[in-house]
């Protein structure tokens, strides 16, 4: 039975604040203005808009009309196949009836949910031109199959997502895109704080969460060293999740960081000496 259901208050999703992005984010949200989330992969960027929306909609910043909302967060995915007919919507067939089918984008343009378009430069072109008229004065969505125009309720946000550290000539956003959101830097949080998000989110003792902070942090020095990415906090979470299971220290971190990172078997081996250094048999 949901919290809805049940007249119970739902929960936010845990989110801890690195700098001021959550004032930021709720300016940009009583303007209407979109916003543009970048960061590496695992950083928190999802969750974040996650906790916003509970903010905003059933939380402290809610109003009755949000509440009233039974999905307050329509959350897109993008893949190099999603075309704007995925994001709008399509003609289905249901017994002799042709019946139209909305897309997340237009549910939320039209109930004024938030859109949330995470890896937004994954997605076809057609689909990020698609946007271009939501996010400035017009904020308006044209439905070509259906010979009409949307015009966006008045709580209604997009938020879109990407990692600046996977873009190339080929996969990037162009100004044209870029310059109609404000954007937010999102990177991983310092060891203190990270620590706190692996106790809270694992459930392993904070000795242990301190530790595979520790790691993360020595693992994203090897970007100097040739290794791109890093450790997401994610990847330590479960890490410390499969130690709150029961699992030794050593081969927690072998399976959820070591082998998750990189297929490099170098770069395998660097992170192994440092889980050792850190967490010796």
């Amino acid at each position: 039975m949901s919290n809805r259901e049940t007249g119970a208050a739902p929960t936010a999703p845990f989110y801890l604040p690195v700098s001021d992005e959550v004032d930021i984010f709720l300016a940009a949200y009583e303007q209407r203005l979109p916003v543009l989330l970048k960061g590496p992969t695992g950083c928190g960027k999802t969750r974040f808009v996650e906790h916003m929306a509970h903010r905003l909609y059933q939380g402290e910043e809610s109003t009755p009309a949000r509440q009233a909302l039974e999905t307050p967060l329509q959350t897109v995915a993008c893949h190099e196949d999603l075309s704007a007919t995925d994001l709008v919507g399509r003609f289905l067939l249901q017994g002799d009836e042709t019946v139209w089918q909305d897309g997340p984008l237009s549910r939320a343009v039209k109930q004024g949910a938030i859109c949330y378009l995470d890896e937004i430069v994954e997605a076809r072109k057609d689909s990020t031109v698609l946007i271009h008229s939501l996010t400035d004065h017009r904020r308006i969505l044209p439905v070509e199959k259906q010979g009409i125009i949307l015009d966006a309720h008045e709580d209604f946000l997009l938020v879109i997502s990407y990692n600046p550290g996977y873009q190339n000539v080929l996969k990037d956003l162009k100004p044209s895109t870029r310059q109609r959101f404000i954007a937010i830097d999102f990177d991983y949080p310092d060891q203190e704080k990270e620590a706190e998000i692996i106790a809270h989110e694992s459930g392993v003792a904070m000795e242990y969460a301190m530790d595979l902070a520790h790691l993360g942090a020595k693992v994203r020095h090897l970007r100097h060293h040739g290794f791109d990415e890093g450790v997401s906090t994610r990847l330590l979470v479960y890490a410390g999740q499969l130690m709150a299971r029961g699992v030794a220290p050593i081969r927690a971190c072998e399976v959820a960081v070591c082998r998750a990172v990189s297929d490099d078997v170098d770069v395998q081996r660097a992170i192994e000496e440092l889980a050792a250094t850190i967490f010796p048999a």
